[in-house]
């Protein structure tokens, strides 16, 4: 890995083992077993991923109004508990991220996969039987830990054995997982809606125990890439440390990226968060049934992250042409004058739900490019550690500026907080001008 304008990391990369010279695949039929099992494997993980993790958006307000037994939606207490369990969900990935990522590095890419894999399922499950919200909130805290971890698992084990040439089309296929895994949750409270009595959203939670059984055939078909084994056999023991990630050229490269993935994700992440809610609140103030308001706030969001899809690909188009760094800036640009355009003026439902919204989840399609640009930044015994801490520590940031901003808003007004999340992400955009360009 060559960054512009950096000097060798001599601490760290005197640990990495020499470059071997090897013939990359050049057509799909040339890509080997080995390749395709990894890819499987970390694709179908961030599918779970995005099921797993927006089963909560889509039911979050009256799931959290039956744990307080609130007489009402409208409740404040049902928004200040619901901004909680949010962040505590965006902590838990932020520390998951840098936990399961360490793992990573230390066990071995497929060993910690399944880790995180299973962690998750098991504890999104466990949500279904939550009997009051505190013990919802630890649930998805420690759920969260296994997704965080996930991204930062999967993106190594795939930077590792498929082609560089691909990455940008790699990258997209991974994050269009994760769309499609959102797809899913989006498709199942949809039906579940149907099906399910009247105050049984829980339940929903039950489906997120599925990804469990992906563990068994992770740990007999994906074995350890052939470089993290090389990187692990020359250091005999004396692997880097975490924290190499805050000395020499590599704190830069830390420190850089790290910024700007706090404030993407945070201003992705309100976004995300409160134009659900902000929806179902202008349904239900157009007297819409409640179970219709719950299909079309599944449906929005189904348009939303299909829109992501063509986004991921989109965006690796264009690191192609422009290059990561480039790419970076100006999706991150789109999608913060997206979200400021679709709130700056009170606008109507069908706008918001057809339009605007799938607008911004075009240009979420960012977030496809750090997939693949994170981990070549750092060393092969640092790859998880550093892609996992620079991506996820951007959730703390997400949690505060849930709680904050959903605090600040006027009750069951969340047009505030929803244009800060626009902000962010033209903030992103202008530290993302100082990421590193790789070669």
């Amino acid at each position: 890995m060559q960054v512009e304008g950096a000097r060798p990391i001599e601490r760290v990369t005197a640990l990495e083992p020499p470059a071997q010279a090897t013939t990359e695949a050049t057509h799909l039929r040339e890509v080997t077993p080995q390749q395709w099992r990894s890819g499987t494997a970390a694709w179908l993980g961030w599918l779970f991923d995005g099921l797993d993790m927006h089963l909560y958006t889509l039911v979050a307000t009256p799931v959290v109004a039956q744990l307080l037994a609130a007489t009402s939606t409208a409740d404040p207490g049902v928004k200040e508990k619901s901004a909680y369990i949010q962040a505590a969900f965006l902590l838990g990935w932020a520390l998951g991220g840098s936990f399961f990522g360490r793992l990573g590095d230390i066990l071995g890419r497929s060993r910690a996969l399944s880790l995180t894999i299973l962690t998750y399922a098991l504890f999104t499950g466990v949500c279904a039987f939550a009997h009051t919200w505190w013990q919802f909130m630890l649930f998805r805290f420690i759920a969260a830990l296994g997704i965080g971890g996930e991204w930062a698992v999967g993106a190594s084990l795939l930077s590792e054995t498929w082609p560089k040439r691909w990455r940008p089309w790699i990258a997209a296929m991974l994050q269009t997982g994760v769309n499609l895994g959102i797809l899913l949750a989006a498709l199942t409270v949809g039906l579940l809606s149907l099906v399910l009595p009247p105050h049984a959203d829980r339940y929903v939670f039950l489906v997120g125990v599925l990804p469990a059984f992906l563990v068994f055939w992770i740990r007999r078909h994906v074995p350890e890439p052939e470089t993290w084994q090389a990187a692990a056999r020359e250091t005999r023991g004396e692997r880097p440390r975490a924290r190499d990630l805050f000395r020499g050229e590599v704190a830069g490269i830390t420190a850089r990226t790290t910024i700007t993935c706090a404030l993407g994700l945070s201003g992705w992440w309100l976004f995300q968060f409160w134009q659900s809610q902000h929806l179902r609140r202008l349904l239900v103030d157009a007297g819409t049934p409640a179970g219709e308001v719950t299909r079309i706030v599944s449906a929005s969001f189904f348009v939303v992250n299909a829109m992501a899809i063509v986004g991921n690909f989109s965006a690796g188009a264009l690191a192609k042409l422009l290059g990561n760094r480039r790419a970076i800036v100006v999706f991150l640009a789109g999608l913060g004058v997206g979200i400021i355009a679709a709130f700056i003026v009170p606008r109507s439902i069908g706008s918001l739900a057809w339009f605007w919204f799938p607008l911004a989840g075009f240009f979420s399609g960012v977030f496809a490019l750090f997939t693949m640009y994170l981990p070549p930044l750092f060393p092969t015994l640092l790859r998880t550690t550093g892609a996992g801490f620079c991506y996820n520590i951007g959730r703390v940031a997400a949690a505060a500026c849930t709680i904050v901003f959903g605090l600040l808003a006027p009750v069951n007004d969340y047009r505030g907080a929803l244009l800060y999340a626009g902000g962010l992400s033209l903030l992103a955009a202008g530290f993302a001008l100082r990421l590193p360009e790789q070669r």
